[in-house]
């Protein structure tokens, strides 16, 4: 599903309280899922996943928890098919093996068919019918829960206080907000609570002496901007599209035509360059990101302590 996120997510107003009473549906159908029956199957599993809708980073963490264990495990990476999440399906495909099916438990019972150790589900913390080994909830440290609402009052797929059921928080990007950190601890005191930043891996192919017009359509489009900044890029424009949105020929006709016009170069995210068609990445650069764990080898050692 394509969101462009609304601002007043962001902070509680007019147009939250107002569909506030709509919320209490998505409250209502999160309180029956807790009543599935959880199933476990024959095959260690992790799910990273988020209560906050899109751009908290956990198709990178997912890749990374793969990096740690890939000597240990015989991983893959399973993720829910959903036509408009292309991108993100290649990625994990770039990175390792994935199987994508409509349902979280027939991949389950796939990679178990072809004698994987290890499933890392992208996504999938709120289908409470399958127990895992460890579950993880992403946080983007800039927009964190937003105004704290339920979808559609709010950007919250699930409550806060539902963080209590969860192994680990992980908090993705610059800003350290240690109010939030303690507000987490609050809810679970036993939560494991880890950090990370992006780092870009191909600075060398980038010329950042060029000044760019940018384009995103993704979760966090504030996050990819922070990231160009920390390492120096120039950019005068930033043409931010709904996450996963399907890039048309005369969309990056029209996005060619301005960089032309103001004499700039393109710089997009992988995700996005990943979504283009064969002839429209003419001319177009990416941003080949990397996850960077602040203690690294604690968290290594406690996703071991979870296997």
């Amino acid at each position: 599903m394509q969101i462009k996120k609304p601002l007043f997510w962001q902070d509680i107003n007019l147009f939250s309280i107002f569909l506030y009473p709509i919320s209490l549906i998505t409250s209502l159908v999160n309180c029956l899922k807790k009543l599935n029956t959880k199933e476990k199957f024959n095959i260690k599993s992790i799910c990273v996943g988020n209560i906050y809708v899109g751009g908290t980073g956990k198709t990178p963490l997912s890749i990374k928890i793969s990096e740690i264990l890939k000597n240990k495990f015989k991983i893959v990476f399973i993720k829910k098919k959903y036509i408009d999440q292309s991108d993100e399906q290649n990625l994990l495909k770039k990175r390792g093996k994935l199987i994508c099916t409509h349902s979280r438990s027939i991949g389950l019972k796939k990679a178990i068919r072809e004698k994987f150790d290890l499933a890392i589900l992208d996504d999938g913390l709120q289908e409470k019918k399958i127990r895992h080994n460890l579950t993880i909830a992403c946080f983007n440290s800039n927009s964190k829960i937003g105004n704290g609402l339920l979808i559609p009052a709010g950007p919250l797929r699930e409550k806060l206080s539902n963080i209590k059921a969860y192994d680990a928080v992980f908090l993705n990007g610059e800003k350290k907000d240690q109010k939030f950190i303690s507000k987490i601890k609050k809810i679970n005191r036993n939560i494991k609570i880890f950090e990370g930043n992006y780092k870009i891996l191909n600075l060398k192919n980038l010329n950042r002496k060029k000044k760019y017009l940018i384009f995103s359509g993704i979760g966090n489009p504030e996050e990819f901007e922070k990231t160009l900044k920390q390492h120096k890029f120039n950019f005068s424009k930033h043409l931010k599209f709904p996450d996963h949105y399907d890039f048309s020929f005369n969309d990056i006709k029209k996005i060619k035509d301005m960089a032309k016009m103001k004499d700039l170069k393109i710089l997009t995210t992988e995700k996005d360059y990943l979504r283009l068609r064969k002839k429209s990445k003419k001319d177009i650069n990416y941003v080949k990101i990397d996850l960077n764990i602040k203690n690294l080898k604690t968290f290594s050692k406690f996703l071991n302590s979870k296997l």
